[in-house]
């Protein structure tokens, strides 16, 4: 196994999926759920918008392909480690699923600490 700092985002999502199968349709459910809003709120969420790396044009389109294969692949991803990181976590999608997962840990209370700390170790710096 590589060391952690060495593992690239999607061994980071493969590896939380097998360790937290049981996570992983509220998970995916909230994802999806991010996707809408980003999506309904498309105004408000344009005017607010702040992130110097990515236009909102280009988030936008992010949680769009995000959503498209949440539908098109749906529980298959909650049983699929690799399909989950094969489709989630690949190239600038990550970046919208990691901002999704963190901010699924940061506004829930989780019943499972030890999932919340392994999203901690691995898609905090």
């Amino acid at each position: 196994m590589k060391a952690l700092n060495q593992l690239n985002n999607p061994e980071k999502g493969k590896l939380l999926h097998q360790l937290f199968p049981n996570e992983m349709p509220e998970l995916i459910d909230f994802v999806q759920g991010m996707c809408e809003t980003v999506k309904e709120n498309e105004e408000l969420n344009r005017s607010k918008w702040n992130n110097g790396l990515f236009t909102f044009d280009f988030w936008l389109a992010l949680a769009g392909e995000v959503d498209q294969k949440i539908d098109k692949y749906g529980a298959k991803l909650h049983k699929s480690s690799n399909l989950f990181a094969d489709q989630l976590f690949d190239g600038y999608l990550a970046s919208f699923t990691i901002h999704c997962i963190v901010t699924y840990t940061a506004v829930r209370q989780h019943e499972n600490g030890k999932f919340v700390k392994a999203v901690d170790l691995f898609f905090y710096p």
